[in-house]
């Protein structure tokens, strides 16, 4: 029961602060049920464990019940008085006898549930309290290896950690849930007229290829250096934001129903480059004018129009160097707590940076952690991703999953694996000398068939099919866009 401090007369702070915040009624009811009916422990296992118990000699109690209860064993007073009788704790509360008080105390074995609910609720308090004292105690130290920002970065993972405790929905799921959702997302992709679940990416032919891209994944988007892997991500992000309608879903919940809310950490370009690349796609601008400022008025009249046409679009960008993976989970976490988030875009993989000492175990640690980050918020990661140089070396420079630079560990962890491959890029420095008359036709006939097409190859995806899905590729703009096939010409443009 809680104990109110008396209130000094002479105006002074009591000698003794207010105890943390408890119930010693709430933990002797709950354990009184369980001793009197071992299935309500079932109950109440997912919510409570013996840390949450205020009282030390009730926290032994439930956790040598609980030990029995694992093994098909009774609970009760009689059994579990071999194993406590020799608590000097349990001895100052009566010894063996207090089992059978709380058993003959139990009154109502229904409200178990809100008993422990009750017990968590106030050891979470106490935990926030602890951690609140913590956080105070390490300011006022002036550590010169601790800086205020790591500080805040440790005090951040420490209360989401905190408040991820009791997500008592996890575990196993019934199958009748499991089916339930199966449908939701199935009724999404009918009522989109089929064939995409997930978010779009503004690209037709790569929709259909991937059904767009589903919460929980990890997709994976490599290339060789000047392939345009920074473009793409960029069009699919600027996409995904540009479409953004927030309402109610299908199961219920408020959230995007279309397009989303679109993080996008540049470990490699600063925010304004990343920002001219998207005004110069929305603008249609050339990048490099945008960067010289050679622009003639009414291209400078389109830039500022695109600029004012995207202020309302919700892309956040995060510039940051060489982040470790441990902030970059938290800063996504912070994203989702107070803008909401649908879609996460790391440029590039290989740039974050893990505690591993050895490069390969680093790079798995980075892998493994931005898989977790798009199962804990339940949305799609996009991670772009450097290829090693023995593409180069083959006569075929199409990239395959042996690829992947520096660990095998990103194909394992990844749920799909993307390559952009340009091959006009490697024609292009294959130029015959003009005396070669014979095979600078034959180069010429092979470049115009290759200019401005790009694919994407599909090389793993676990929920279907491989594949290559070619794209248009404006170099001006940095835009890769929905090629018009042969059979299309005059009844579709190019764009999204």
């Amino acid at each position: 029961m809680n104990e109110i401090a008396a209130i000094n007369p002479t105006g002074e702070a009591p000698a003794v602060a207010d105890p943390m915040p408890h119930s010693i009624e709430a933990e002797q009811q709950l354990l009184g049920a369980i001793l009197t009916n071992n299935d309500i422990y079932d109950r109440v296992a997912s919510i409570i464990k013996p840390g949450h118990f205020y009282d030390p000699v009730h926290s032994r109690i439930y956790e040598v019940a609980a030990a029995r209860i694992a093994k098909n064993n009774l609970a009760s007073p009689v059994t579990l008085k071999a194993f406590l009788e020799d608590d000097e704790g349990l001895k100052e509360l009566g010894g063996p006898a207090y089992l059978a008080r709380l058993a003959g105390a139990a009154i109502s074995a229904y409200a178990a549930r809100d008993y422990a609910q009750m017990i968590y609720d106030m050891a979470i308090r106490r935990e926030l309290i602890g951690l609140g004292n913590d956080i105070a105690s390490k300011a006022q130290k002036a550590d010169v290896a601790l800086e205020p920002t790591e500080q805040i970065v440790e005090a951040e993972q420490a209360l989401y950690k905190l408040s991820e405790q009791g997500q008592t929905e996890s575990g196993f799921k019934s199958f009748l849930k499991a089916v339930t959702e199966a449908v939701y997302v199935t009724n999404e992709a009918y009522q989109r007229g089929g064939g995409m679940a997930g978010i779009s990416t503004g690209l037709v032919d790569l929709d259909k290829q991937l059904g767009g891209l589903h919460p929980s994944d990890l997709l994976i988007l490599a290339g060789r250096p000047s392939m345009g892997k920074t473009s793409l991500a960029t069009n699919i992000a600027f996409n995904v934001a540009k479409a953004y309608r927030k309402g109610t879903r299908a199961d219920g919940s408020e959230g995007a129903v279309d397009g989303g809310v679109v993080g996008f950490f540049s470990l490699e370009m600063s925010a304004e480059q990343l920002a001219g690349r998207i005004l110069s796609e929305a603008s249609e601008v050339s990048s490099h004018k945008i960067r010289q400022g050679d622009m003639t008025e009414a291209e400078f009249r389109k830039f500022v129009d695109a600029a004012k046409e995207l202020e309302a679009c919700p892309l956040f960008i995060d510039d940051t160097p060489a982040l470790p993976i441990s902030q970059l989970a938290a800063r996504a976490r912070r994203l989702k707590r107070t803008h909401g988030l649908d879609l996460l875009v790391i440029d590039y993989l290989q740039l974050c940076r893990g505690t591993a000492e050895n490069r390969v175990n680093e790079i798995a640690e980075i892998s493994m952690g931005m898989k977790a980050i798009a199962k804990e918020l339940n949305i799609p990661v996009v991670a772009l991703s450097q290829l090693s140089r023995q593409v180069e070396s083959r006569d075929d420079k199409r990239p395959q999953l042996s690829d992947l630079r520096e660990s095998g560990s990103i194909e394992q962890d990844a749920d799909v694996v993307m390559f952009v491959f340009r091959e006009e890029y490697y024609k292009e420095r294959e130029k015959p000398s003009d005396h070669e008359l014979d095979k600078m036709e034959e180069w010429k006939q092979a470049m115009e068939r290759l200019h401005a097409k790009a694919e994407v190859i599909v090389g793993k995806q676990r929920h279907g099919p491989i594949g290559t899905v070619e794209l248009s590729f404006e170099a001006q703009f940095t835009r890769f866009g929905n090629l018009v096939k042969a059979w299309q010409q005059g009844s579709q443009d190019v764009g999204f």
